[in-house]
């Protein structure tokens, strides 16, 4: 049986962003991070851009490492914040590109498809999976990013806050909200298919 405890060391101290050493910082950093950061893409976006996503945000981290304040929020956190950006802007980029397919073979185009719904369209799902999926769908933008950075990325309040630029107890107060609405769309979404089933 698997420990339910986040993955990662937090344990460990962060390196130092500012070092002139930059390779071995993100080779340290890499090491401790990457496979988590990857874990989180793929439940995301799925595997097949899981690898080009993250070596992308460590590029950005480079890039940006003089941005980096650890008073703020963990290293971390911050490279979550990273990647939390570069899939919003994947998934913009893809419904673009599903659109303008869709508008040239003269097909409808879907607006506004949730992530979790491509992902598991390429899934050969179970029933439970499926339910989920779909109850996943009708959650808003925000409400998703929440739930997702808490459940699948381990992040705590004050570091999914960090990342959304919003105050922890909005995080704490949406958390609360959206599992609530999950478990409630879950258990409609359940009693829907068993009645389908039964007829």
């Amino acid at each position: 049986m698997t420990s339910s405890s986040p993955p990662g060391d937090r344990g460990t101290p962060d390196p130092d962003l500012h070092s002139p050493r930059v390779a071995d910082v993100f080779a340290q950093l890499f090491d401790a991070h990457a496979a988590d950061l990857r874990r989180y893409v793929c439940a995301r976006a799925g595997e097949h851009h899981a690898d080009d996503l993250v070596a992308e945000a460590f590029a950005v981290a480079i890039d940006r490492r003089s941005t980096y304040d650890p008073s703020r929020a963990p290293v971390r956190a911050w490279l979550f914040g990273i990647t939390h950006t570069l899939l919003r802007a994947h998934f913009r980029s893809h419904d673009r590109a599903e659109r303008a397919l869709a508008r040239v073979h003269g097909e409808r185009a879907v607006s506004e498809t949730a992530p979790e719904d491509l992902v598991t369209a390429r899934v050969d799902a179970s029933r439970r999976l499926e339910v989920i999926a779909s109850a996943l769908a009708e959650l808003t933008e925000d409400e998703r990013d929440v739930l997702l950075l808490s459940s699948w990325a381990h992040l705590e309040p004050a570091e999914i806050a960090e990342i959304l630029s919003v105050p922890a107890s909005t995080v704490r107060s949406r958390l609360h909200r959206t599992r609530t609405r999950l478990r409630t769309l879950l258990l409609d979404s359940e009693n829907l298919q068993q009645a389908s089933g039964e007829n």
